[in-house]
């Protein structure tokens, strides 16, 4: 069993793990907040480069855009399903995909991918933003942008996602790592298209999850 205990908002931050048999690979804290990455979460009606929260239970719901201007390809698709079931679905997180999603209430779809350069900055492929902060760490609905044309790859989808669950860049974790530290696997910046997450995020996710 592991687990980790962050005073919000005050640069002290404790992990502590307990295992049965498994090593704690976390070289860096990564999962928001860190000392390096502690602003409160905040609902935006768009991409305004405010810092990831993490998502607000461990039950992962996710919907892919299917009409409209933001649609996702049958490619993109597929994409993003084998990244949630193959990459996501391994960790503590109970992913499920969404095909009826809600947008208000009390039980928003988790993670909303669309295809569109809405809000992206520029020189980026993609961006994740909080719709509707559950409170001040968690965020209860997530959107995901990402470029067209070739840009859902496994890669960047892994880190996009990264973020709606959490994870930081390098030099926003704590202590700091270069964000091409390849220990960061799909949260490194710029990611390769074929990263996926490396022990370092897993055992963080597992730990806050």
């Amino acid at each position: 069993m592991s687990w980790r205990t962050t005073v919000f908002g005050a640069v002290a931050f404790t992990l502590i793990a307990v295992t049965a048999g498994a090593a704690w690979a976390a070289v860096t804290d990564n999962m928001y907040p860190t000392a390096n990455a502690n602003l409160a979460c905040r609902s935006e009606s768009g991409p305004d480069g405010n810092l990831s929260c993490q998502t607000d239970n461990r039950t992962l719901t996710y919907y892919m855009d299917s009409g409209g201007t933001n649609m996702l390809e049958a490619e993109d698709r597929t994409v993003v399903n084998s990244v949630m079931n193959n990459i996501y679905e391994p960790t503590d997180l109970s992913v499920t995909l969404d095909t009826t999603p809600e947008f208000s209430g009390s039980a928003e779809t988790d993670i909303v991918y669309e295809e569109s350069g809405i809000g992206v900055p520029s020189g980026s492929d993609g961006v994740t933003f909080c719709n509707n902060a559950a409170d001040s760490l968690r965020c209860d609905q997530q959107y995901i942008r990402i470029l067209g044309g070739g840009n859902y790859v496994q890669g960047l989808t892994c880190h996009e996602t990264g973020h709606a669950v959490g994870l930081t860049h390098g030099q926003q974790a704590s202590p700091q790592l270069s964000n091409r530290d390849e220990r960061l696997g799909c949260m490194e910046t710029p990611v390769d298209w074929d990263e996926r997450l490396q022990d370092n995020n897993i055992d963080h996710i597992n730990a806050t999850y």
